[in-house]
């Protein structure tokens, strides 16, 4: 079987584009996580290969998608001054892990990604869990309402 490599890229960005218009708004933060995740492997590789170039433009890629995805999705108006403090933290953590990355481009520090990888890891695992415990309580309503008749 033929398959054109610009025609694979186009069925990967179609996949992509299909998956993230069906997602809830919570989901689109669980692709947004996964992006950043993909962009600091594929950085991480391209160092390790001492490909300057295409390490800048992972790290790029992962740090657009973490300020203008992550960070920009954050709303201070939600969930009362206990959801501003929280969204506040989230900020001042993003630009933290930027700066990392940053530092990690120019001193070509593998440790740095990691740094910034941990921390994220953090976050999306909690938003994972988040998204899990709104499923399940969505699956349980009923069961709750039947149990209580």
């Amino acid at each position: 079987m033929y398959t054109h490599p610009q025609a694979a890229s186009a069925y990967a960005r179609m996949g992509t584009q299909s998956a993230a218009m069906a997602a809830s708004p919570h989901q689109l933060i669980t692709l947004l996580f996964d992006a950043v995740h993909s962009a600091l492997l594929m950085a991480r590789h391209h160092m390790a290969q001492g490909d300057t170039r295409a390490k800048g433009n992972a790290l790029s890629k992962a740090i657009n998608i973490i300020d203008n995805g992550l960070k920009a999705s954050l709303d201070e108006g939600q969930g009362g001054v206990e959801g501003a403090k929280l969204a506040g933290n989230l900020a001042m953590l993003y630009d933290y892990v930027i700066a990392q990355l940053m530092l990690a481009n120019v001193r070509n520090d593998p440790a740095l990604i990691d740094v910034a990888e941990r921390l994220l890891g953090n976050v999306s695992s909690a938003w994972k869990e988040v998204g899990a415990g709104k499923s399940g309580q969505a699956q349980d309503v009923p069961a709750l309402q039947e149990a209580q008749a």
